[in-house]
């Protein structure tokens, strides 16, 4: 089968393209090359966190893999055969961070549901980091509503990797899945509840509190069903964390916010509870990240699906236009960037 080019640069030209790239091609068994990988970051080519997402879909799929190295902008990826079992995936193999584990979940999870067998993941790295989805999302929010598509898989968190020390370690479990059902994901349904957790990680448990009731003072004109916990989570690094989940009759979303150095624990809840009101405000079914994190979920399943969203996205349009590449799929966009907006795929 002849290469697919894939241009790294197109569209938001971030690592979103690679990881979508590795899943398909492992998922198809199609070879690719992908040119101008993040061209233009600041720091080019792949850093740990993507290196350690080539590395894994190359494990599970024994694949022949050129230019995988860090800083690499350049990737020749050859698949060959897709297999299920247990595997461990360390970001720190590659180098010391706290480079995201949950987007090598996002890398691998699609593949391994298309093994013959059931599959054991150790992934090890950051849990809840900037500019990435967090365990608690993948959680709260990804596998559920990924199983309205047929997946069926688990994580469990066991230890909390915070930046810049990462460490963290979830153990991630997929069952094999025989096809793909297409949903309609239009309407949201009922507002049940809004749950969450505010976390910390050595540091005074004081700074949880104030994360929670700051957090329950802002959702309580949005909702009587708020509920937060606690949480300390065992850690080699320092950090603090407020999720946030809503919970519809059809759909669900999640919204978080990390603290720092010099930021107060008010300003982390009213990060979280600002992008949560702005979400609840809309009519829309799904919320950005989801709208995005949804498009293969809906090229690989039968039939047609559908979604609305609180704003189309460029890291949506980007993954539409990649997907686009793999498989002979037709999506419709309604609405332009940064506004309100459908996604609809037509039956392949």
């Amino acid at each position: 089968m002849n290469l697919l080019e894939i241009d790294g640069n197109y569209g938001e030209g971030g690592g979103q393209i690679l990881r979508s790239s590795l899943s398909l091609s492992a998922i198809l068994g199609r070879p690719i090359r992908i040119a101008n990988i993040r061209s233009g970051r600041k720091r080019p080519g792949l850093a740990a966190q993507h290196l350690t997402c080539v590395n894994a879909v190359a494990a599970i799929t024994n694949a022949e893999v050129k230019g995988g190295s860090l800083g690499s902008q350049t990737l020749t990826f050859i698949p060959k055969e897709l297999r299920g079992g247990n595997y461990t995936f360390d970001v720190a193999e590659v180098r010391p961070s706290a480079g995201s584990l949950s987007l090598i979940y996002q890398a691998i999870a699609l593949p391994l549901a298309h093994a013959d067998v059931p599959s054991t993941v150790t992934l090890r790295g950051g849990t809840h980091v900037p500019w990435s989805p967090n365990v608690h999302y993948l959680q709260e929010v990804f596998i559920p509503m990924a199983s309205q598509f047929g997946f069926q898989g688990s994580l469990k968190l066991n230890k909390w990797g915070w930046y810049p020390k990462g460490g963290g370690e979830a153990i991630a479990r997929f069952q094999p899945v025989s096809s793909w059902q297409g949903i309609d994901l239009r309407q949201r349904g009922e507002l049940k509840e809004i749950r969450g957790v505010s976390a910390i990680s050595n540091l005074p448990n004081h700074i949880a509190v104030r994360q929670r009731n700051q957090s329950l003072k802002r959702l309580k004109p949005l909702t009587p069903s708020a509920h937060i916990d606690l949480v300390e989570g065992e850690s080699i690094g320092m950090g603090t964390l407020v999720f946030l989940s809503t919970i519809f009759g059809n759909a669900r979303g999640g919204f978080f916010a990390l603290g720092k150095r010099g930021k107060r624990a008010e300003q982390v809840a009213d990060e979280a509870c600002e992008e949560c009101s702005e979400f609840l405000a809309s009519e829309a079914a799904i919320e950005p990240h989801l709208a995005n994190q949804l498009i293969l979920l809906m090229a690989l399943a039968k039939g047609k699906s559908s979604l609305t969203t609180s704003r189309i996205t460029r890291h949506l349009t980007t993954n539409i236009w990649l997907v686009q590449q793999f498989l002979p799929v037709q999506f419709e966009i309604d609405g332009g960037e940064g506004e309100m907006g459908s996604v609809v795929k037509q039956k392949a």
